[in-house]
């Protein structure tokens, strides 16, 4: 019944577009479709994906930590969304944080822009929500929807205030032990390393990326030197914060490594049955971390009329283009990780669908744009479904 997604996968494999793929569809809380492809890592050594392969999330962190944490602060009213971040981090007084509300950055309406290179900015983890702020132009709060870090990572401080523990510390006793899992977890353990699948050499996409937005100076261009005739110290700092080697077993986020390998946008591992695990828990027949009302928020377009169709965390399957695909109800929510990950969750048919893949390993840039194989893989898994279920009812 998988043959046909597993056959999609392995062609984009063998085209290129990534070297491993595992994926898990569910309906009702059951595993229906599961397969591991490819190789998780080509260099330094050949290791074969597995089920229980390790991926960097990325942007998954968002909703299965972040977003998560939030809701349950929220059914427990110790925040509301209303509040003002002013009240949070009151020793940054801006007309931003006056304006900006916990709901905007859920939703990504706080008007910040989408990605600030904290390593080159700051010189401490403490000092990202000052620097969120410092030369940053206000766009219009509750304008449009401008996905950004920056919000995630305004929350992992708020999150880390209320709490009075690091991220890290409140994920594992508020998600990892209650729900089991043994292989989520920021910083995997030494042990796990070749059960891991490998990421970025290098952070050559965040180096360009700098470059482009004029944090960095092309290392080509005209400068000064100092003394001896070589490169200025400040050049050599700057280039000294992006990491050249394989990038193995850490976070490939750079603003999440500067943070320790601890933030609220970025920095999870984990598997995908684990992550299913995680899923389980933004639909109400399944969650043992929410009341089963509180899931609602996952569902509710809270963006109406503008240019993306937000939830709670989540990009909700109304998104012109989402990459939902053209079968999923209208409500599901789902979200994207940079290095190739993706969950979506249908709450209309009770369907959660994950694709892992590690695209930024043994690849040159520019990376693949995968929007259209998520596509084709959830059009494909539903269609598979679809036809299950006529079987079994005949």
């Amino acid at each position: 019944m998988k043959d046909q997604i597993s056959q999609f996968l392995q062609e984009r494999i063998d085209a290129g577009d990534f070297p491993s793929a595992v994926y898990l569809v569910a309906e009702k809380g059951r595993i229906v479709l599961q397969d591991a492809l490819g190789y998780a890592v080509v260099k330094p050594e050949r290791i074969e994906a597995k089920f229980d392969t390790i991926y960097d999330l990325a942007s998954l962190t968002k909703v299965l930590v972040t977003g998560l944490l939030s809701a349950k602060l929220i059914e427990n009213r110790e925040i509301n969304v209303t509040d003002k971040i002013a009240s949070y981090f009151n020793d940054i007084a801006t007309k931003a944080t006056n304006e900006i509300t916990i709901k905007n950055l859920l939703i990504h309406t706080s008007g910040l822009s989408a990605w600030k290179p904290f390593y080159l900015i700051s010189n401490f983890r403490y000092e990202i929500p000052r620097s969120v702020f410092s030369g940053e132009p206000q766009n219009i709060v509750n304008e449009k929807v401008i996905y950004s870090d920056l919000n995630f990572l305004l929350l992992t401080f708020l999150l880390e205030k209320l709490y009075g523990q690091r991220l890290d510390k409140i994920a594992e006793k508020e998600i990892f032990e209650p729900l089991k899992l043994h292989k989520t977890f920021f910083n995997p353990p030494n042990d796990l390393h070749t059960q891991i699948a490998a990421s970025e050499r290098g952070n050559e996409y965040e180096k360009q990326t700098c470059i482009e937005l004029g944090y960095l100076k092309p290392p080509d261009a005209e400068r000064d030197t100092d003394m001896s005739g070589g490169t200025p110290n400040a050049i050599i700092n700057q280039y000294s914060a992006f990491r050249d080697q394989q990038i193995w077993g850490e976070v490939h986020d750079g603003n999440a490594y500067f943070m320790g390998g601890v933030a609220g946008h970025a920095g999870l591992f984990s598997t995908a049955e684990e992550v299913f695990k995680i899923a389980q828990q933004f639909l109400p027949n399944y969650t043992q971390l929410l009341k089963p009302a509180t899931c609602e928020i996952f569902r509710a377009d809270h963006t109406k009329g503008m240019n993306e169709a937000r939830s709670i965390a989540f990009q909700l399957a109304a998104t012109p283009n989402s990459t939902a695909g053209s079968k999923m109800s209208p409500e599901s929510f789902g979200h994207l990780g940079f290095t190739g990950t993706s969950l979506w969750i249908d709450p209309a048919r009770e369907r959660i669908f994950i694709l892992l893949v590690n695209r930024t390993h043994n690849h040159a840039l520019p990376f693949v744009n995968l929007n259209s194989v998520r596509r084709r893989f959830h059009d494909l898994a539903i269609d598979l479904l679809e036809k299950n279920n006529s079987n079994y009812k005949t």
